[in-house]
């Protein structure tokens, strides 16, 4: 049995505490967090805590807080050489304090309070300074149905920032689009089985080969005339960026004479 100790209350140590408390490998012995009053809810099934002098003893103490708190929480720690971790995907591990014994134990998932998550399609970046930590890391891991994977400080921040790329500012575009209908009242459910075929689709090719539209096969004038449809000089700027991105990517000048015909998207 694993026995862990969350630190913080935000949607990663929210979805941490759900999916240890449904592993049989593991146990939450202790949940801390300043205000207390953002655990109450919990208080009938766990021990909580605001105060870190009254932290126990436990396996693994996983800080789950905002990257620009991590540093200042793991000097906080009134213990020393106990297994201490972050869940951060771009802070790097020798922030935490080294009086105790650092890792990471990084999930790569967006999280949001209300949406319930599969752990078991969750990756698990883990890292560790001291080697004997990484097989405890790794069942824990796979205590909650997750798939661990050893890599450094350098690809997990690398790994994060193709995240932000993939889901943050995708999620962005979402939003974008879903304003566009809303000015002329427009479901933008209609969208949601092209958003549910793209997603699908990369997980059978890479992006570069999936990637279809008039700015790769260089439709000059559906791209005017979409252009005199956007409303805000915002969008305007991002359609013509990432339409420059992509004509750059794929070459459009040749496109035409390399396929014989342009896509139907």
């Amino acid at each position: 049995m694993i026995s862990v100790i969350l630190l913080g209350a935000g949607n990663v140590a929210t979805h941490l505490y759900k999916a240890f408390s449904n592993a049989e490998n593991v146990t939450v012995t202790q949940w801390y967090n300043r205000t207390r009053a953002s655990i109450s809810s919990y208080a009938n099934d766990v021990n909580i805590t605001d105060s870190l002098e009254e932290l126990k003893e436990a396996d693994i103490y996983i800080i789950a807080v905002s990257d620009d708190s991590i540093a200042q929480l793991s000097t906080d720690l009134p213990f020393t050489n106990r297994l201490v971790v972050h869940t951060s995907g771009s802070v790097a591990m020798h922030d935490i304090d080294k009086k105790n014994q650092i890792g990471v134990f990084y999930p790569l998932q967006t999280f949001s309070k209300n949406a319930d998550i599969n752990f078991s399609e969750v990756p698990i970046c883990v890292e560790v300074y001291e080697k004997e930590n990484l097989e405890l890391l790794r069942d824990l891991a796979r205590a909650v149905g997750c798939k661990p994977h050893k890599i450094t400080t350098e690809q997990r921040q690398t790994l994060h920032l193709a995240a932000v790329f993939v889901n943050n500012f995708t999620n962005q575009l979402y939003r974008i689009g879903h304003e566009i209908c809303e000015t002329k009242n427009i479901e933008f459910e209609i969208l949601h089985p092209l958003i549910e075929e793209t997603a699908k689709k990369i997980q059978q090719m890479s992006p570069f080969m999936a990637q279809t539209g008039p700015a790769k096969r260089n439709d000059k004038k559906t791209i005017k005339r979409q252009l005199k449809l956007i409303e805000k000089e915002e969008h305007e700027a991002i359609y013509k960026m990432l339409t420059s991105s992509i004509k750059k990517t794929h070459n459009v000048s040749n496109f035409r004479s390399r396929k014989g015909k342009a896509e139907t998207n």
